[in-house]
């Protein structure tokens, strides 16, 4: 019986009184589920390692439980609750005592989104239908893709809201009274992962999707590079219209060919070079649409100019590989060129993301934290060669070697930090052991910057580029990517006031 109302809850109007769901994980994404069954009359149980004071004290006042403990380990607690549904926050690995447990239990596992999408009929457009959702995923450049396919929809006409793995929970965005038009959702190959889980009447029908690219990260949680692959290709799954990859990355073109898609639905590609029919692309200096006209075997639209998008801040080839991504997404939904045009013109990126924060002294510093893993990394390099390269952080299981062997081989030099320190010395001594490396071993994270700042200007000296683009994440040394990247602005203008442009500092390590 509880397989049947199960199936049945496919609308924010079925009846969900009563429902009992077990929420893992009180972090932002967590409290959207717990707040959205509450609202619903569903019986929540919240379990959590630890909790925001914030979210703890709400709990009580939405009608939710909560209990804070260890998990890992099957709580008491949950056995005793007997959930039809366990609804997990993204952290939660298929490796996790607790989701093996659900599953082994034959218990219902769903993820945040799916739920979003069973009740997205919440707030309904002017035709009396549910927004439509465009997802985008992709091992780097998720964010700003989403950002700026948002930005292109408005511009468009259209009422659209970035969500998901953004910062904003779906949940949020669905159940917003405003309404929207379009819900521009980012997914991390977490969320798709349990979107894999989904049992027929829970499967996303999404307008349109893109994967920007594939790369080997999160393989730790994953448990494979294929596992996370086959995670990522699942955005595809049961897409409309259009089916957005990109030309220059294989992986994302078998996935395109392999996804049971809606009949009807298009492959859309896109990459640099002149684009065939079905394609957007780069014509001496001219981003073009040559797939959303009639005469698209002939002709083209203009959508900017790569020098527009020099002025703007936004020629890095792997920016334009995202506004194109992001164009070909809006010109789905019908965006017409002029409007893409403008909207690109006032477009700027997110900190942190190949942004410049400070030109001193003959030498520029680049900030692109977010650079988290080596094939965003080796974006950055392509873009800034011969700059002194900031690397390293905790590498997620990752291995290097081929970022250093290609891209970091350009580099003028390297100064590493973070707690996987020796395999990226070591990686330079294998595959590129003409560039000078410098290690940072601060163990005080508010002088890891300071350090690296001193040491980079002493290998400037003069002219050229600091680029931070670590490759790894940050948690072994600072609180997130922004946390690394603030302090790294920090330092340099520490320096700057200082008037430390001769200042050197280090010695090469011996490699």
């Amino acid at each position: 019986m509880s397989a049947e109302r199960l199936a049945g809850l496919t609308s924010w109007h079925a009846d969900w009184r009563g429902l009992r769901v077990a929420v893992l994980g009180l972090s932002m994404t967590g409290f959207s589920v717990a707040d959205t069954l509450a609202e619903l009359g569903a019986d929540v149980l919240v379990l959590s390692a630890s909790a925001e004071e914030e979210y703890a004290r709400l709990l009580p006042v939405i009608g939710a439980r909560l209990e804070l403990g260890p998990l890992d380990a099957v709580p008491e607690a949950l056995t005793a609750f007997a959930p039809e549904v366990v609804i997990a926050s993204p952290g939660f690995a298929p490796s996790h005592p607790v989701i093996r447990w659900v599953q082994d239990e034959g218990i219902a596992l769903w993820g945040d989104v799916e739920l979003a999408w069973r009740v997205r009929d919440k707030v309904l457009r002017a035709d009396g239908t549910p927004a439509g959702w465009v997802l985008i995923t992709g091992t780097n450049g998720k964010t700003t893709t989403t950002q700026l396919t948002a930005t292109l929809l408005v511009a468009g006409g259209l009422r659209a809201a970035p969500c998901g793995n953004i910062g904003v929970p779906v949940l949020d965005a669905v159940r917003d009274p405003a309404g929207f038009d379009v819900l521009v959702v980012e997914l991390s190959s977490h969320q798709l992962w349990y979107l894999g889980l989904s049992r027929p009447e829970g499967e996303l029908f999404p307008h349109a999707a893109v994967c920007l690219n594939l790369a080997d990260d999160h393989l730790v949680w994953h448990g494979s590079a294929q596992a996370y692959r086959d995670a990522k290709a699942l955005v595809y799954r049961n897409t409309r219209v259009a089916c957005v990859y990109n030309k220059a990355d294989e992986a994302t073109r078998r996935m395109v060919e392999e996804a049971e898609v809606v009949e009807g639905a298009r492959a859309i590609g896109f990459d640099l070079g002149i684009p065939g029919p079905s394609d957007l692309g780069v014509v001496e200096g001219l981003l073009v649409d040559r797939a959303f006209l009639d005469d698209r075997a002939r002709s083209a639209l203009e959508l900017t100019t790569v020098a527009d998008l020099e002025a703007a801040g936004l020629s890095a080839p792997h920016i334009v590989q995202n506004i194109l991504a992001a164009s070909a997404l809006a010109r789905s939904l019908g965006v017409e060129p002029e409007a893409i045009h403008g909207a690109l013109q006032t477009f700027r990126l997110d900190a942190h993301r190949i942004e410049v924060v400070a030109r001193h002294a003959g030498i520029t510093w680049i900030d692109d934290s977010k650079a988290t893993n080596p094939h965003a990394a080796a974006s950055s390099l392509r873009a800034y060669p011969g700059a002194v390269w900031v690397v390293g952080g905790d590498l997620k299981g990752v291995d290097i070697a081929d970022l250093v062997a290609d891209a970091g081989s350009t580099a003028r030099a390297a100064v590493v930090i973070g707690v996987d320190r020796t395999a990226v010395v070591a990686a330079f001594e294998r595959h590129a052991p003409t560039v000078p490396v410098f290690e940072v071993d601060a163990g005080d994270t508010g002088q890891v910057m300071n350090r690296v700042v001193e040491i980079a200007a002493g290998i400037v000296d003069g002219e050229g580029t600091v680029l931070l683009a670590p490759a790894a994440a940050s948690f072994d040394q600072f609180s997130s990517y922004a946390d690394r990247g603030h302090r790294f602005a920090e330092a340099v203008q520490e320096w700057i006031d200082r008037g430390s442009a001769d200042d050197a500092g280090g010695s090469p390590s011996a490699v």
